[in-house]
């Protein structure tokens, strides 16, 4: 009798308080958790794992991409790509894109004996794996609350909170504190997305050409911009369309998609390569189909793919390419239940312009997992669950979370367990 009223006024004492509060509260214990996924992993981490016995926290936060950045921050990118004996570009840093690193690296300029010109480069390489498990910190919190301010117009405060609670305590909960540029790029997406709704436009001029710099995908922003200028004019006699609004949709849409096509165009002048980007793209590709891996077609990933995942998991191939149909139309279909078609055009068509983007330039691999973080606002759908569901799937979530980073940190010892 007394834990019920005791949870009542908790939970009023959590409702009383401004959104950026609760979701800190909410956000912090999330961190505390996903610590000690992380804590225990360790533990548990055997001797012929990714980080061997052992391992500390810091070997994670710098674990596979987490490298690269770091590289990227401390020594740029490469004048020359790194090829092979018969020729053919390896893995190298143009994969990257710079925002991330640099911002870290700025605030790692901060901390005592990492500064700009400084000869100890370990120093800088453990301060700047401290600031970068911090911008993806606090970037993860802004997306958290700009999703609650995503869906609380959609589904109320107390299952906006709910939404939020499965994005930060979800499967990938890790990508929150590790260093990452998933949630710096989620945050810059969902801001954009609440900025589209308000029709506030100065924002998007300065979230849009960013996103194109910190992760690969925002051309699915620009596709989203001109599909909202499609729909908006489709339903012009309901909500007006002014002349104003169609020069910033229009402006905004041949921004993003220039900014979108920027880098592999940096990379060309840089390298001297015209193709620089994409053979350094195809590098990782070709670790899994080999020579195959020669060109890009829009979609021909999945298709090279299946056989390759058939034969991991002994099913058919057909089974897997019929599997991969089946998600994305259950994807379409979700699209249309009524708690994301409350979140209004804005999150439904990034939701499906993402969706469009990975169906024609990913090669799915063990990663795709993690790319499907922007797909965020698609959590509003277990927020809308009854109260017994909610808890039921956010349990879940978080025992995918600890079983995501044993696999890919604590074991992450083959070619498939890549996060």
């Amino acid at each position: 009798m007394v834990d019920r009223p005791l949870t009542r006024r908790l939970g009023s004492g959590l409702a009383a308080l401004p959104a950026a509060g609760r979701i800190a509260l909410l956000y912090a214990a999330a961190r505390v958790v996903t610590t000690l996924f992380a804590l225990a992993s360790a533990a548990l981490a055997p001797a012929n794992g990714r980080h061997g016995p052992d391992p500390s926290l810091l070997d994670y936060i710098v674990g596979w991409d987490g490298a690269w950045y770091r590289e990227i921050a401390l020594n740029g990118y490469p004048a020359t790509l790194p090829v092979d004996d018969a020729g053919v570009v390896q893995q190298n840093a143009w994969a990257f894109l710079p925002v991330f690193p640099s911002l870290a690296r700025a605030l790692a300029a901060l901390v005592p004996g990492a500064g700009w010109g400084t000869d100890d480069v370990w120093a800088v390489a453990d301060a700047w794996a401290l600031t970068a498990a911090l911008v993806a910190l606090v970037a993860g919190y802004a997306a958290c609350l700009g999703l609650y301010h995503l869906f609380a117009p959609a589904v109320g405060p107390a299952r906006a909170t709910w939404g939020v609670a499965f994005v930060a305590a979800g499967p990938l909960g890790f990508l929150f504190q590790v260093a990452y540029a998933e949630t710096l790029f989620l945050a810059l997406i969902v801001w954009a997305l609440v900025a589209l709704r308000a029709g506030r436009w100065g924002p998007l001029y300065v979230l849009v050409p960013a996103a194109a710099f910190t992760r690969p995908g925002e051309l699915a922003l620009a596709l989203t911009l001109g599909a909202y200028g499609v729909w908006r004019f489709a339903h012009r006699r309901r909500r007006r369309l002014r002349g104003a609004e169609v020069g910033h949709i229009l402006a905004l849409g041949a921004i993003g998609t220039a900014a979108g096509f920027a880098w592999p165009l940096v990379a060309a002048v840089a390298t001297g390569s015209g193709s620089a980007y994409f053979d350094t793209e195809l590098a990782w590709r070709r670790g899994w189909v080999g020579a195959e891996a020669s060109g890009f077609v829009p979609g021909e990933g999945w298709a090279q793919a299946a056989p390759i995942w058939a034969g991991l998991w002994g099913v058919p191939t057909w089974f897997l390419l019929g599997l991969a149909i089946a998600v994305a139309a259950a994807t379409a279909a979700a699209l249309f239940l009524p708690p994301v078609r409350a979140l209004g055009p804005e999150a439904r068509l990034w939701c499906a312009s993402y969706a469009l983007y990975l169906l024609l330039v990913l090669f799915p691999q063990s990663s795709v997992i993690r790319l499907l973080l922007p797909l965020a606002p698609l959590a509003v759908l277990p927020a809308a669950l009854p109260r017994a569901g909610r808890i039921a799937a956010l349990c879940a979530g978080l025992a995918a979370q600890f079983w995501w980073i044993h696999a890919m940190y604590g074991w992450g010892n083959t070619f498939y367990l890549v996060p």
